[in-house]
């Protein structure tokens, strides 16, 4: 059988052990022509895209990729929209399933688990097809911030930073860089006060990880939006306006503060978009830190 006889089965394995229908999948998130970024600090959870308006009839406020799930866990889907809806019912419904169930909501970990499995069945039966869609939730965990990143074929993992999409490698590389120079610069200001780790342990993976843990600790919830935005106007290789950004965010200094049951604290724990007055902001800061 030819390649192009193997691709036509989602079920069949090509003699090399590839699911071509699913490769497929991955490429449709590509080509959907989007770029979605992922940050988590101490306490705040970041996503961010592109806003595109492809006819000018269209009411804007309609065209989204950012969905909210619970009030504490929302998404920003990467890929064919119309598969991100349905996938969006499907965890909507799951979390809703699950809190009636047990009487508390559910977990972020435990939402990208179960629509990880239900993408993975997607890949073993031939009444259904792979979802064209990367999907990346943010949450609390008991004031926590988490990053899932779900992929058609059923994996998931956490993330202190990600993306998806179309210049995903690219943002990916950026978003690495940023971290080791922030890393190298704590490290030369630890020696200073000689808090240095030894010479082996700073180039081992084990160091290399508790230094990108310590990092994402430190960023505050500025710093973790600022992150994301330049890391996605870095990779376009464009300015970006107000009106060309969706950033939503979760969490807040108060919303790890669990027996803070101040407005402020409620409001920040809650997954919110960010409005265009506010992203405009965002862009201002970066245009005068550059």
């Amino acid at each position: 059988m030819s390649r192009s006889s193997y691709d036509r089965y989602l079920t069949v394995f090509s003699p090399d052990g590839r699911l071509y229908q699913v490769e497929y999948a991955f490429k449709a998130i590509a080509a959907a022509g989007f770029t979605s970024i992922s940050v988590r600090g101490k306490d705040t959870a970041v996503v961010c895209t592109q806003k595109k308006i492809p006819d000018k009839l269209l009411e804007p406020s309609s065209v989204t990729h950012i969905f909210k799930i619970t009030q504490e866990i929302g998404c920003i889907v990467t890929g064919r929209i119309a598969d991100a809806r349905s996938q969006v019912q499907r965890a909507r419904s799951e979390a809703a399933e699950f809190k009636y169930k047990h009487g508390y909501d559910i977990t972020p970990d435990l939402l990208a688990k179960r629509i990880a499995n239900i993408n993975q069945v997607y890949t073993q039966r031939a009444a259904m097809r792979p979802l064209g869609i990367s999907m990346i939730i943010i949450g609390l965990d008991f004031g926590e911030p988490q990053v899932f990143k779900i992929d058609p074929a059923g994996y998931y993992v956490g993330f202190r930073a990600t993306a998806a999409g179309a210049k995903q490698t690219e943002a990916i590389n950026y978003l690495e860089k940023q971290f080791k120079k922030t890393s190298s610069t704590t490290a030369s200001a630890g020696a200073a006060e000689g808090a240095a780790a030894s010479a082996g342990a700073e180039h081992s993976a084990d160091a290399a990880a508790a230094e990108a843990e310590a990092i994402s600790r430190r960023m505050g919830s500025q710093e973790v939006i600022e992150l994301a935005v330049s890391t996605l106007a870095t990779v376009l290789s464009q300015d970006l306006k107000a009106e060309e950004l969706e950033v939503a965010i979760v969490g807040g200094e108060k919303a790890a503060d669990l027996n803070d049951e101040s407005k402020e604290a409620q409001a920040q724990r809650r997954f919110r978009k960010l409005t265009e007055e506010e992203v405009g902001a965002v862009l201002d800061r970066l245009a005068e830190r550059d």
